[in-house]
């Protein structure tokens, strides 16, 4: 597996060119080379935003991508992404009246309608979960209901929201072998009775049953991310990165 940023978590520091430069050069020197483009506001244009990539060494696997982009604007949405050279477009989130079993079922009939076209450009199209599609519906969760009506659509398993959903991160990996090439890596942890999310491995999740079922499930990528850090997040960002090197991820 391999270890990089989520860079929603470092989104006020890349609200102009010269601040995601910057931004970029420092997720580097931390040590990771592999990013997921989201909230990234300045540059605009995505041959700008590749170029800083290149200049600083970071390589885009993957981005958050908007439903409504996804499925109105397909082509331009590929298009960009063979610029960034990403390997996959995760749809990072429904509009919320989407969230109930039919907006589940027709969303799911959008992602059949243009997965193909995202396939045949050589791409992976997948979904993120929070934890709202944790809501069950006839004893099935709404992310269940999603997936097995589109058997083709992968699967970004956020830690964190799984939890938070009242669901077992591993087992959910797991279920999804095959389907799961890139996970969000967010612990949970509490203070003052608040959840939180501390750098991984120094809140609560896990980590050794949620790495062995990332192996088992054959996931490439491992994304570190924190909505709210407890603390500085390039502090968090090269403390999660001692800690996944000790938890034997090394590359």
């Amino acid at each position: 597996m391999k270890y990089g940023v989520q860079l929603y978590t470092l989104r006020d520091y890349c609200k102009s060119v010269e601040a995601t430069t910057s931004t970029f050069r420092k997720i580097r020197d931390i040590g990771y080379k592999y990013v997921q483009i989201s909230a990234v506001s300045e540059p605009k244009d995505v041959k700008e935003l590749k170029k800083i990539l290149d200049d600083v060494g970071l390589i885009a696997v993957s981005t958050h991508t908007s439903y409504e982009r996804i499925t109105k604007e397909t082509e331009k949405v590929i298009e960009e992404h063979k610029i960034l050279g990403c390997e996959a477009i995760f749809c990072p989130g429904l509009p919320i009246e989407l969230h109930n079993k039919e907006g589940y079922l027709k969303a799911a009939n959008e992602f059949n309608r243009i997965i193909e076209k995202i396939k045949e450009n050589g791409l992976i199209l997948g979904y993120h979960n929070h934890g709202i599609e944790f809501e069950k519906y006839n004893r099935k969760i709404g992310l269940e209901i999603l997936l097995e009506n589109c058997p083709e659509l992968e699967v970004e398993i956020d830690t964190y929201w799984v939890q938070y959903g009242g669901g077992d991160p591993a087992y959910w990996i797991e279920k999804y072998k095959g389907r799961v090439s890139q996970v969000h890596f967010k612990d949970m942890g509490i203070i003052k009775n608040q959840q939180v999310m501390p750098p991984i491995g120094d809140g609560n999740l896990n980590w050794e049953r949620i790495i062995k079922a990332c192996k088992k499930a054959k996931v490439k990528y491992v994304l570190v991310e924190m909505d709210s850090p407890t603390i500085d997040p390039f502090e968090a960002l090269k403390k999660s990165l001692e800690n996944l090197k000790n938890f034997g991820i090394k590359t």
